[in-house]
Order: C-alpha cells, then structure tokens, then sequence
C-alpha cells in the first residue's frame, strides 16, 4: 500500500471547516435577534411631531381654553376651578378679610381721577384752585397708605395665627396680594367677592 500525504490533509480540512462555521461559546452575534428587532421598532416614537407648526397650534389652544376655564371661574367665585395660586387658603382668607372691610384705597382710582380732570378743567377759569386739588389727593393718598398699613398689621397677625409663618413668607407675597386687592373697586375684583355685602368676616 502506497503512503500518499495528500490523503492526510484533505482528511483534516472538513474537520477544520466545521470548526471554523461553529460560533465560539460566549461571542455575541453583534445583531439582534428577529423578535428583540420587532419589539425595538414598536417602541420607537418619533423626537419631534411630524407637523410641529399643527402641534403648537393645538398645544397654544389647549392652553388657551385652560385661561379661559380660569377666568369664568374667578368670575363666578369656583374655587375648585381657580387658578392653583388662588386657591391656597390664606389667599382665600386674605380675599375674604380685605372683601369684608370698607378700605379707603378702593375708591382712590376713580376720585384721583375726578381730580385730576377736574383741576384741568378749574385751572382755565379758576387757576388758584388747582394747588387745593392737588393737596387734597395727596392726602387722599396719605391716608389710604395709613389704611392699607393699618389692616395688614392686623391681618398679619391672624394669618400666622391661623396658617403659620409660611403664610406670610416672603415668596408668597401675602402683604402685596392684600393691599393690592383693597384699592380695587369691590365689584371689579377677581376673584369676585364671595358675599355681596361686606361685614362676613372669616373666622
């Protein structure tokens, strides 16, 4: 029997191919597998809308109508559909004090008015009457200051009393929300008072 060598190495390479087409233990494939791909895609959501412009209109509408629930409900007195800030309760028993009390300032608008264009009007005929209009609407003015001072002294101290210091805390501005809304015309005020009288004040 003749010895061939050739015979040996084409004996060894299908064992050396079948080595090389199995995939070794623990190397990742580097794609995934047909069921993770499907589920991958499903879970892909589009960064930015297809039609922005149509997106914005609808998020400004949205917005819009939100405003508007907020208004009508100031106007009607619904606390529960309210802004969230006018619904904290020491603003609710702040609008209710300053509502329940006759506040010199809520009449400083229109009669600071009436001055004015009255001493317009006096300066033509009468110009020595315009100096006394002056003094009396800066005393007006000193006056609602005193007044304005006056109740939130007094309302201070209830809010604490009642709420706590955070009440009163700076970043709630508790003083500037009382003393704006007691120089406001009692009719005009939002949100509307609710009594239609004063003298309901809360406990």
């Amino acid at each position: 029997m003749t010895w061939n060598p050739f015979k040996k190495e084409e004996a060894q390479k299908p064992a050396e191919e079948t080595v090389k087409s199995e995939p070794v233990r623990g190397e990742k494939k580097g794609r995934p597998t047909p069921k993770m791909k499907e589920a991958q895609n499903r879970n892909l959501r589009p960064l930015v809308p297809a039609d922005r412009k149509a997106s914005a209109k609808e998020a400004k509408a949205r917005l819009r109508a939100k405003e508007d629930a907020e208004y009508t409900a100031m106007q009607t007195g619904d606390i529960n559909h309210m802004p969230k800030a006018e619904r904290l309760p020491w603003r609710v028993y702040i609008r209710d004090y300053v509502d329940a009390r006759f506040n010199l300032g809520e009449f400083f608008i229109p009669v600071a008015i009436v001055i004015l264009f009255g001493s317009m009007i006096v300066t033509t005929v009468y110009p020595q009457l315009s100096l006394p209009l002056m003094i009396l609407m800066y005393v007006y003015l000193f006056a609602v200051i005193i007044d304005v001072w006056l109740m939130w002294r007094k309302l201070k101290v209830k809010l604490v009393e009642k709420f706590g210091e955070k009440s009163v805390a700076k970043g709630m501005r508790s003083g500037t929300y009382a003393w704006s809304r007691a120089i406001q015309v009692r009719r005009w005020r939002l949100p509307k008072p609710r009594y239609p009288k004063r003298g309901h004040f809360p406990e």
